[in-house]
């Protein structure tokens, strides 16, 4: 009676049980039947360097015998660590890679780079104003015309005479300069109109690479690029220190010093 009830329920509601049934079948036939069975476990380092090095630590702690899946649990350990280590420190250099001066609830407390280029221009005045204060005193001296000259006057004019030929040979070299962007005339800008054609001196030249390079009208292929997280030494320094295991270890230590 229940039967009829949920097939009368069915059968009010439009809908035939034995065509779903047919339906379900047909959709998953490649599962019926089918025999599932787990992958080969593969290792994740060398088997036999591994267990040589797993032996020889052992024989200081009196075990003479390693079974091999001590070595296959000691590969899977390492791996999850591994991973585990690089998903953190991308993490950490994904922050540090990201910039928050478009976003509109961050405001700018300091800008240490203007600060540092700001000291590198009072450093440049100072030594330029020391270089003329220098020039000045060389100059003097090779204007000198006394009889009796000491070393130090002679060492001054010598280096007069040596700063001199250096800003001649520096005003030569920029004469030079200009005289051969002078002859080479302006440099045209390459142009790339709509059909993907890179035009150099009215010469059109197609971007697609391979057998296909050359003269065309075909559309030039897009490939995605990807981008790719660089991690610094910075970087897993700073993983080392939060983590409890590595925060007082010999390898952050040696990172340190370097």
């Amino acid at each position: 009676r229940d039967d009829d009830d949920i097939n009368d329920v069915a059968s009010m509601a439009g809908v035939n049980l034995n065509e779903e049934s047919a339906r379900i079948m047909a959709t998953n036939s490649d599962l019926v039947g089918a025999q599932m069975q787990s992958c080969k476990d593969e290792p994740f380092l060398a088997a036999v360097p591994l267990h040589k090095r797993i032996l020889e630590t052992a024989k200081k702690l009196g075990i003479t015998d390693v079974p091999a899946e001590v070595v296959t649990f000691i590969s899977h350990a390492t791996q999850s660590r591994l991973r585990t280590v690089i998903e953190k420190v991308t993490v950490i250099t994904q922050h540090r890679m990201e910039s928050y001066k478009d976003d509109e609830w961050y405001e700018q407390a300091t800008d240490v780079r203007s600060q540092l280029k700001f000291f590198e221009q009072l450093e440049r005045l100072e030594k330029q104003r020391k270089d003329e204060q220098e020039r000045e005193i060389l100059l003097k001296a090779a204007k000198s015309r006394s009889r009796q000259e000491d070393p130090e006057q002679a060492r001054l004019k010598q280096k007069a005479k040596e700063m001199q030929q250096q800003e001649l040979a520096q005003m030569r070299q920029r004469d030079a300069n200009l005289t051969a962007l002078a002859a080479i005339g302006p440099r045209k800008k390459r142009k790339l109109d709509a059909s993907g054609l890179l035009t150099i001196g009215g010469e059109g030249v197609g971007l697609c690479g391979g057998s296909q390079a050359g003269l065309g009208t075909g559309s030039p292929r897009q490939y995605p690029r990807q981008k790719i997280t660089r991690v610094n030494l910075r970087d897993f320094i700073f993983y080392m220190e939060q983590e409890r295991e590595m925060s007082h270890s010999l390898l952050l230590y040696r990172a340190l010093l370097k």
